[in-house]
């Protein structure tokens, strides 16, 4: 089944098809299947997905909310093209927001909560032995989902929401930018985060945050990138 074959399961509401067509982008942009600078033309994504442009031009803004996209005036939307320096402000502003997230996930993680930590690593580990473009994007969204999950625990829905936000721009840079993307050395970083959160022992788990997030900006080495035509990116399954 193509990816436009898979558009007509979708309820015909337009909030509903625009939620969907900005996943499916925004899925193609983290994954670097679309690159920075992407023009993304309505009418080719309205046809791609069988809906009006007003319901493309709802995603395109969603995504433009997010930092994903930017539009200009008289020219439409692309793929955000983030600077060194706007690099360097995202991981900026997790080093401000993740350590108070540990700390508080330590006061009220429980062995549940703990449970579903030790599986999203046991997933990066099975990822870790995996190669290829599809593998490396995994390992990216696997990443980001470890950090998403520790802010869901913390139980702030703010924050969650303000950390949805970050490690999409996260995953953009360093797919964009990362010489290895989640790398073994973030995966160890993550167990040990993990086991500082069981004993609860809130300021270790923070400290070893704003290590890590030492760890994945050191690996970003700013060089550019290509990436698929629009039709040919979002009808990429792999």
């Amino acid at each position: 089944m193509t990816l436009v074959d898979q558009t007509f399961a979708v309820p015909p509401v337009a909030e509903d098809r625009a939620a969907m067509i900005r996943e499916y982008l925004r899925d193609a942009i983290v994954d670097r299947r679309l690159a920075p600078g992407t023009k993304l033309n309505e009418a080719e994504v309205g046809t791609l997905f069988d809906v009006s442009r007003t319901v493309v031009r709802a995603a395109l803004q969603a995504l433009a909310f997010e930092g994903l996209v930017k539009t200009e005036r008289n020219r439409g939307a692309f793929v955000a093209n983030p600077s060194p320096d706007e690099a360097r402000q995202v991981f900026a502003s997790r080093r401000l927001i993740e350590p108070g997230i540990a700390r508080a996930a330590a006061e009220c993680v429980t062995p549940k909560d703990i449970a579903s930590f030790r599986a999203r690593l046991h997933d990066e580990s099975r990822l870790l032995g995996e190669r290829g473009p599809s593998a490396r994007r995994a390992e990216i969204h696997a990443s980001g989902d470890f950090h998403l999950l520790l802010a869901n625990v913390a139980g702030n829905a703010i924050l969650l929401r303000f950390m949805e936000e970050l490690v999409a721009r996260s995953s953009l840079v360093i797919a964009l930018y990362g010489r290895s993307g989640a790398s073994s050395c973030g995966h160890n970083d993550h167990a040990n985060i993990v086991n500082a959160l069981e004993a609860g022992d809130g300021d270790k788990a923070a400290q070893l945050l704003l290590s890590h997030i030492d760890h994945i900006e050191a690996d970003l080495d700013l060089r550019s990138t290509t990436g698929l035509a629009l039709a040919e990116a979002l009808n990429t399954q792999d």
